[in-house]
């Protein structure tokens, strides 16, 4: 079983990391783990050293910030691809909060910076701001609760999809054109034919009718399967 590497055991390589860069480096000032400086007048360089991603370690390098810009955290870099994901996230974690970000390879002591201390300037995605605001929009009424799982959530895609399922189940197979029209739902006809949930099945051309799938459906709406 390997042993749990050690806060100690991240400061020698990270101390001879900042000297390469001209940094005089003492461990242990005050409450911060590592603080570097030098003469040409920036801000010191401060570090906060843990064995893993922690909420505990964010919330010290925050209050470091008080102290300096140039604030970093430091883990040791694990193997695999689940350290690779967490890296990932918390370098965006680190990216909002305007945190640097270390890795030290303990075998041989290899430094990596992955992101230096930033001001974060959110960046919008008009295009997922503009679904976002399509769904809240299309949605009627409120039929979820918050902080449900993804599963049998009922989105205005479902909510079409629904409303096309009951013209069907009262009116029989018909034309997508007048289930758009009876419906209000302009994409009826592309949402038969992509039978994303199993609703619905093309009877002749241009012609779809109610699966049983469809017509349990009706009954319970939160039956569908997860998705859209």
């Amino acid at each position: 079983m390997t042993a749990r590497p050690k806060e100690t055991e991240l400061y020698a390589p990270v101390k001879a990391f900042l000297e390469t860069q001209g940094y005089e480096v003492k461990a242990e000032i005050g409450a911060a783990d590592v603080v570097a400086c030098r003469d040409d007048g920036a801000d010191p360089v401060i570090v906060e050293l843990k064995t893993s991603f922690a909420l505990a370690l964010f919330h010290q390098a925050i209050a470091r910030q008080a102290l300096s810009d140039a604030v970093y955290v430091a883990v040791p870099r694990g193997p695999g691809r689940r350290f690779l994901k967490a890296l990932k996230e918390n370098r965006a974690l680190c990216r909002r909060l305007g945190l640097g970000l270390i890795t030290v390879r303990l075998k041989d002591g290899h430094v990596e910076v992955h992101l230096d201390p930033a001001p974060y300037a959110p960046r919008q995605v008009k295009a997922r701001k503009g679904r976002l605001l399509r769904e809240f929009a299309r949605r009627e009424g409120d039929p979820n609760v918050g902080g449900s799982t993804r599963r049998g959530l009922v989105t205005a895609y479902r909510q079409d999809a629904l409303r096309i399922a009951s013209h069907l189940a009262e009116n029989g197979p018909s034309r997508g054109a007048a289930v758009a029209r009876a419906t209000g739902v302009e994409a009826a006809t592309r949402m038969m034919a992509d039978d994303h949930y199993g609703w619905f099945e093309r009877v002749e051309r241009g012609i779809y009718g109610l699966t049983p799938n469809g017509a349990r459906a009706i009954g319970d709406p939160g039956a569908a399967p997860a998705g859209r």
